[in-house]
């Protein structure tokens, strides 16, 4: 079974040698000015796809609207994308041992947020990437060297058990070899 990368993961493209890619930094925010109305109901949020380069050539990437998709809840519901006030990547070439990074804002019902999957495909100098997917939740909090992820804000919803689950037994895992 495929399992999604955490927010926060690297995923590396082998394609491209050095080229990788993260979603991270998904968090609560106030809609930008002008959108209050539009995220009536709604809980905003913000995310970041960084794009970095750590190998020997410089690569054009592009990373528009139509490139990332958020859904939210155990159904898969569509979010609410703010595509006039997120930022993006249009042709820009990422040259060695540099990064670039799209922020985009959303918003979904509360009840949905405990769930936050995140597909990305990535423009790599005018061929597309296969698609990656990223999974989290507002209440998760991110942290690189973080094995403790207890929720944030003391709601402990059911992907971080299963987050919280997965790293306790890698560490597990880990501590048997050496």
């Amino acid at each position: 079974m495929y399992e999604p990368n955490v927010v926060g993961d690297w995923q590396e493209y082998e394609a491209y040698s050095g080229l990788r890619l993260r979603v991270s930094r998904l968090e609560r925010a106030e809609p930008p000015r002008g959108r209050d109305e539009a995220a009536e109901g709604l809980t905003y949020f913000r995310l970041r796809v960084v794009v970095e380069n750590r190998g020997e050539s410089k690569y054009c990437v592009h990373l528009e609207d139509g490139q990332i998709d958020v859904r939210v809840g155990a159904d898969g519901e569509g979010a609410f994308v703010d595509w006039r006030n997120s930022q993006f990547v249009e042709g820009f070439d990422v040259y060695p041992l540099r990064r670039v990074t799209a922020v985009l804002h959303a918003a979904g019902p509360e009840t949905s947020l405990d769930r936050v999957d995140i597909q990305v495909q990535l423009r790599v100098d005018d061929e597309w990437t296969e698609r990656r997917l990223w999974t989290g939740a507002l209440d998760l909090c991110e942290g690189e060297d973080r094995l403790d992820t207890t929720p944030c804000t003391g709601r402990e919803g059911e992907l971080a058990r299963q987050v919280s689950n997965f790293l306790r037994e890698q560490t597990e895992a880990g501590e048997g070899t050496v």
